[in-house]
Parts: C-alpha cells; sequence; structure tokens
C-alpha cells in the first residue's frame, strides 16, 4: 500500500476551483431568496440618539428594516462581548446606542434585490451626535482623553508584563547598548472573495448560514448567541472559501445573515436572505493587522552575547477587542526572538481608539515582534562588528533553554540547524567555527551608480496552536464501511479550507493511518450539522491538531472493525498539552506546546535615485517537521513571502481621523506580478516535532514572521541607512536618504 504522507498529490479541491464549479458562498442562491444590505455608521465616533425607518421601510420591494431593537442579545466578540451587533437605541447592551468606529453596523434592510435594498438604505434617518474622535494611541492615552467605552476606566483594555532577572543591573555589564524604536503598520487582508453567504432556515427548523470563516464552532456560538438559540438550532456551513489569513475569524456578516433569516421566518416569510459585501465594504467592515509600536533597548557583550533586553510594546487595538489580547500576547513574546537572554522586561498595551478593530492576521503579532527583534538583533551584530548569523548563533534557543517567561521551551527545538541551514544556503560559509559571508558569494552591484544591492539575514519562531491557557482540541470522526474489507472511509472534520489546503492532508493523513489507497475516503468538512468541534484554522495549527485527531479515530475505528463492528464509527478528540497564562506580574507562563522554525536571507537592490526596491531573491528555511505534502509547503511559503513582500514594502493602509483613505485595491496597492521577488527558494527541513502527526508541525505563518527584518537588513547593507518603520514605499526611501 503507497505510503501518502509525505508525497506531493494534487489538491483534492484544485480541479473544482480552476474549472469553476467549485461554489464560494457569494456563488450560492436559492429559490424565492431576498438580499441584505447594511447601513454602516459612516463617521468614527458618535452617539445615536434616533433612528427612523419609516420611509424605508415604505420603500416598495422592502420586507423588513431591522435596528438594534430586533436583535435578541445584542453583543458580540470573540474574547469579550463587547460589540453591538447593530448600534442604535433600543437594546439592553449598556452603551450600544454609541458608534465606535466608521463601520460599525446601525442598520440592515432585506429587500426584493440588491438594489433595492441600497436605496432603502439612503432612506434610512439617523440623528447622530458626534463625539472627538481618539485616530492614535498617543491621543488615547493622554489624561483628559474621552473614554471610547465609557463603561472602562481608560482607554488601555490589556496590560502585559514579562519580568526575567534584572535588566538594570545587566545594562551595567554591557559593552554595547542598541536603542531604538519602531513603527510597523496597519495590513489589510485583501483576501479574493469579499465577505458574502446566505442565511435561511434548514429543514430541520435550524438558522442556517453559509459563509465563509475558520471556525464553524465559534462562529456557532456567536450566532447563537446574539440570536439568543440553543447552539443546535443554528448550522454553519462553509463551502469553498477565498482566502482568510486570520480576516475571518471575528464576525462579519454571519449574524446579521442568521438574524435576517430569523427574524422573517418569525414574521412567517421562510426565504433565504443573501448577502455580497464590494471590496469597499469589506475593506472598511472587517479588522486589519495592527500597527505596532515599540521602544526596545538590548545589551550585548563584545562577545555578541545579549544580556538584557527591555522593551516596550503599545499596539492599536481599534474600537473592539476582537483579538487583540491574543495578538498581544504573540508579541510580548516574540519581541525578544527565538534567543535565550537572560534578563528581560517587557511591558506591552493594547489601546482602545476610533479606527477599525484590529485583529488576527497572518502570524498574529508574530511579525511586528520578530521585526523589532531581529532589528536589534543586526544592529547589535553591526556594533560589535560581528556577522549577523555568527551573533544569532551565539544566543539561539536549544534544547531546555528558559523562554523570557521563565519556562522551558518544549522539546524539538530546531531553530540553530534552520539558521544554519539556510545561512548555507544563502551565501554564508562556516570556516573554523566562526560564520561570515563567502565573499565568492556575495552580491555584486551593476554599472548603474543608482542601484545598490544588499544582503539581509533575519529569524524567528512561531507558536503551534493556542496559546495562554486557551482551551485547545480537535475532533475527527471516522467512519469504516464494508463487509470483508473497508469498502469506503467517511472522515468528519470540521477544519476549514481556506486556501491552505487543509482538506487534501486530511485525506492524505487518513488513508495512511487506515493503510487503505486514498480514492476509499471521503470527506465532510465544515459543516455543525455533521462535524464536531475542530477548532480555529490560525495560529499553524490545523495540520498539526487535525492529524493528531484523525489517527486517534483512525487508530480507535480500525480496532472496531478488527472486532467485527460493520460499520465501525469512533470519534476521538486530541487534546495537546496544556498552556497557561501570563502571570500577572512576572509573566511566568507556559505559552506554547509547540514551536515553528524560521530563517529567511533576502538579496534587495534599491535604486536611490527613484527610492524603489527591487527583491531579488529570498531563501526561506522551513523546519516543518514532516512535510506532508511537499507541494502545498512550497505553495503556502511563496504565498507567506509574497504577502510579506507586500507589508513591508508598499502595503500603505492609511486611515485619518478615524475615516479610511484606502479604500479600495486601486488605493490600497497589493503586490503584482511585477512585485513579487525574483526568486524565492524554499528550504524544507523535516526535523520531527516529537508530539506532531508524523512529527509534523505547524507552518503557514513562519514564512511571514521575518522578512520585513531581512529586507530591512538587506536595505541597510545596500545604503547604510536603517529604515525603523515600513512599508518601505519610494516615497519614505527617498526621506530615509535625505534626498527629499
Amino acid at each position: 500500500m503507497p505510503n501518502y504522507v509525505g508525497k506531493s498529490i494534487p489538491r483534492v479541491d484544485a480541479l473544482a476551483k480552476v474549472t469553476g464549479k467549485a461554489l464560494f458562498p457569494g456563488d450560492f442562491e436559492m429559490d424565492n431568496q431576498a438580499y441584505l444590505k447594511i447601513l454602516f455608521a459612516g463617521r468614527p465616533h458618535a452617539i445615536i440618539h434616533k433612528i427612523d425607518t419609516r420611509e424605508a421601510e415604505a420603500y416598495p420591494g422592502v420586507l423588513a428594516v431591522l435596528t438594534a431593537k430586533d436583535v435578541p442579545v445584542n453583543e458580540y466578540g470573540l474574547n469579550v462581548k463587547d460589540q453591538p451587533v447593530l448600534c442604535g437605541p433600543g437594546s439592553t447592551k449598556a452603551n450600544a446606542d454609541h458608534v465606535c468606529f466608521y463601520g460599525d453596523n446601525i442598520a440592515l434592510v432585506i429587500a426584493e434585490s440588491e438594489e433595492i435594498a441600497s436605496e432603502a438604505l439612503k432612506l434610512i434617518k439617523v440623528e447622530f451626535e458626534d463625539l472627538p474622535t481618539i485616530s492614535t494611541i498617543y491621543e488615547a492615552l493622554k489624561e483628559d482623553a474621552i473614554k471610547i467605552h465609557p463603561e472602562k476606566n481608560d482607554n488601555i483594555f490589556r496590560h502585559y508584563r514579562i519580568r526575567k532577572g534584572d535588566v538594570d543591573e545587566a545594562f551595567k555589564k554591557a559593552d554595547v547598548i542598541i536603542e531604538s524604536d519602531y513603527e510597523t503598520p496597519a495590513q489589510e487582508h485583501a483576501y479574493l472573495q469579499p465577505e458574502a453567504g446566505i442565511g435561511y432556515i434548514d429543514e430541520e427548523g435550524r438558522v442556517t448560514v453559509v459563509v465563509g470563516g475558520q471556525w464553524t464552532h465559534e462562529d456557532r456560538e456567536q450566532v447563537a448567541h446574539a440570536l439568543d438559540l440553543p447552539e443546535e438550532k443554528v448550522r454553519i456551513i462553509y463551502p469553498a472559501i477565498g482566502g482568510a489569513f486570520g480576516g475571518r475569524e471575528d464576525m462579519s456578516v454571519q449574524i446579521v445573515l442568521g438574524l435576517a433569516a430569523l427574524y422573517l421566518n418569525r414574521k412567517g416569510i421562510n426565504r433565504p436572505v443573501k448577502i455580497v459585501w464590494s471590496r469597499e465594504e469589506s475593506i472598511i467592515g472587517h479588522h486589519k493587522r495592527h500597527p505596532y509600536f515599540f521602544h526596545a533597548k538590548w545589551g550585548a557583550t563584545k562577545e555578541g552575547k545579549v544580556i538584557a533586553a527591555e522593551v516596550d510594546i503599545k499596539t492599536d487595538g481599534g474600537a473592539y477587542i476582537y483579538t487583540s489580547t491574543k495578538v498581544m500576547g504573540n508579541a510580548t513574546l516574540m519581541c525578544t526572538g527565538p534567543y535565550e537572554i537572560p534578563n528581560i522586561k517587557v511591558d506591552s498595551y493594547a489601546i482602545y481608539t476610533n479606527n477599525i478593530p484590529n485583529g488576527a492576521f497572518r502570524g498574529f503579532g508574530g511579525p511586528q515582534g520578530a521585526f523589532e527583534a531581529e532589528c536589534q538583533m543586526n544592529k547589535l551584530a553591526e556594533a560589535l562588528h560581528i556577522d549577523p548569523v555568527e551573533i544569532r548563533k551565539k544566543n539561539l534557543l536549544r534544547e531546555k533553554s528558559l523562554l523570557s517567561v521563565g519556562t522551558p521551551i518544549p522539546p524539538g527545538v530546531s531553530i540553530e540547524k534552520v539558521v544554519e541551514k539556510t545561512a548555507l544556503s544563502g551565501g554564508w560559509k562556516n570556516e573554523n567555527n566562526s560564520w561570515m559571508q563567502d565573499p565568492k558569494k556575495k552580491l555584486t552591484n551593476t554599472s548603474d551608480k543608482y542601484l545598490h544591492r544588499g544582503r539581509g539575514f533575519a529569524c524567528a519562531f512561531k507558536n503551534v496552536g493556542f496559546s495562554f491557557g486557551a482551551p485547545e482540541s480537535c475532533t475527527a470522526i471516522i467512519e469504516l464501511h464494508g463487509k470483508e474489507k473497508i469498502e469506503k472511509v467517511i472522515v468528519r472534520h470540521a477544519g476549514a479550507e481556506v486556501g491552505q489546503g487543509s482538506h487534501t492532508v486530511f485525506k492524505q493523513m487518513a488513508a495512511d493511518a487506515l493503510n487503505i489507497p486514498i480514492e476509499k475516503v471521503q470527506l465532510t468538512t465544515s459543516d455543525t450539522a455533521s462535524t464536531e468541534n475542530s477548532g480555529s484554522v490560525s495560529a499553524s495549527r490545523m495540520t498539526f491538531m487535525a492529524g493528531n485527531s484523525i489517527r486517534g479515530a483512525a487508530q480507535m475505528a480500525l480496532s472496531k472493525w478488527e472486532n467485527e463492528e460493520r460499520p465501525a464509527i469512533s470519534t476521538y478528540t486530541y487534546y495537546p498539552p496544556k498552556t497557561t497564562p501570563y502571570d500577572p506580574e512576572t509573566g511566568k507562563c507556559e505559552p506554547n506546546f509547540s514551536y515553528g522554525y524560521v530563517a529567511e536571507v533576502a538579496d534587495v537592490e534599491v535604486n536611490t535615485e527613484t527610492g524603489q526596491i527591487k527583491i531579488l531573491n529570498v531563501i526561506c528555511g522551513d523546519d516543518v517537521g514532516k512535510a506532508i505534502n511537499p507541494q502545498l509547503v512550497a505553495g503556502q511559503v511563496e504565498g507567506a513571502v509574497v504577502q510579506a513582500a507586500g507589508y513591508t514594502l508598499l502595503e500603505k493602509f492609511i486611515q485619518k481621523n478615524g475615516y479610511v483613505e484606502t479604500r479600495t485595491l486601486s488605493t490600497y496597492l497589493i503586490p503584482t506580478i511585477l512585485d513579487v521577488p525574483d526568486q524565492i527558494q524554499s528550504v524544507i527541513l523535516e526535523y520531527p516535532d516529537p508530539i506532531g502527526p508524523y512529527g509534523a508541525r505547524g507552518m503557514g505563518e513562519m514564512p511571514f514572521l521575518p522578512l520585513a527584518g531581512a529586507i530591512i537588513a538587506a536595505v541597510h547593507d545596500a545604503t547604510g541607512i536603517w529604515f525603523n518603520r515600513f512599508p518601505l514605499t519610494p516615497e519614505e526611501v527617498l526621506k530615509g536618504l535625505g534626498k527629499i
């Protein structure tokens, strides 16, 4: 029987997607469907005193207009239910009459067509009392700043601390101290498919929502809570999904679709309700990557040993909490890099503003923390005249190393091997037990005097799975059908396919665990009516968690089969080792049960006349533990590198006074084919994780983390200038070069 794990089999959804047969949420059409449009606030901060919907309700073709009074439980939120489903008077939620950002939802129009719904929106009259807008964290932190959420004492909604050793004493012993301020920008997810879906009452009376998301069972909980229904009366179905990157973790259209279908049903109108957001609605209506602001002070001995790191972190959480606390948890841990530093002091603050809420985005907090940490390490290397790979080798985490939070890193630490393999592939050599760039492989400039080339190195580590005490599990159901031989296998798993190939590796791992041809495996996925909770497709966790749950279910099902149960049906829930939250005073905790490790080399060419940066080559070394499907791994690496290159060089999301100025893809620029690196080389490394399925680690986020740091180092190598913020647009580069 063939071994499917480790083989690059074609994606199970490839044919349907390239031929157009795969249905995405916006493709669903049902008989007699109605259409939904949302009235957004259109202003960043205000109190709503009155909403007059009479003209809209009287407009021909309008079925209903819903406001806050029509929401059974007018609140939602992944970590804290702090956001109204609809803002305005009439609900029991305190301060639900407050608008806190431009994209807050105020009213829903359900109509016979999208055009009718759009016209009716214009007829809704809203009486606002505008409030002062807080558009920066610095305004939010002023003593006299208005409280965005009046029930709070101030605009800081989370503060984490890490205290390890004595940084003050350590700095006295440091031979070199680097102190810098850094900024990282907001970033729009810009997935291919804007938010869309359809809501209806199914044949069993369940409120059913067909939508794109990342965690069916969490979506179900959020919808059920807002509609005041038992969870079993709500059904979430994911069809094909056009990308996610963390942007579908929080609610967008899920609750309002369920609300619209339920409202009509209770009025005796049993009609499906459909919504498709425009790109502009998508940009103003869902969260972004957090901007971060760092003040970092690191000290090292002349031998290159980092002995102290002090980091102050502030992040703009936007108007509501969303996943800010989880994102900042990661940034707090990763701001000192994959290094064992004996003395560490970190303070991090998540702060409310009237900007669009910020939340999860590929790497969630890791890219921001890694940028600061890798810039600090590269600056120390320069100040000490030590090669950037050599200084890392002196400080990297190893087996049993203590993390910044004072506990040992989980077994399977491979960052040293990843750094070595990537450095060797990227032009370094180890000579006399010392790392240096190989003179034979150094970049050379062209004859153009304005074109300067440089090379940069950076590395990072990233959690696999939920962190800091968040409940973590994953359930698979496997059915074995047949008489004498297994003729058909049904795998029921809720894990979402958001473009990364998860359903393909589910089949591979199931076929391998059952030792059967893969053609016998059928998947039933992402439907809460027929699957159990898998957890979110986020935190680089799904291959790791699903693999362990599928293998466990397969083993149980085979045991039943051998005992002649027909069909043999088994349900298995995998629970990884527990994690613990930050201690509020010291930060001591066991933050994660597994990590992935990555290093990158970036070669760039800087045009010092125009400020343009061209990425010539990226070498990305990832320890994936075991590449279940190597081709999919390489695809994830290439996609992450392109996305991170856009983040670093050209994606400039602009909000001013709470208003979004980059609300279309003509003003918010993402990479095109002309912007991607000339070459991306994937160095796929396989050092097994002790508890990963087949040794696999998660890796979808890892290639994103260190690229900004590597590019910044490469630009410095080319120009001699350190840039402490990005994106490095031509204007920003020319400013740094002193030319404008």
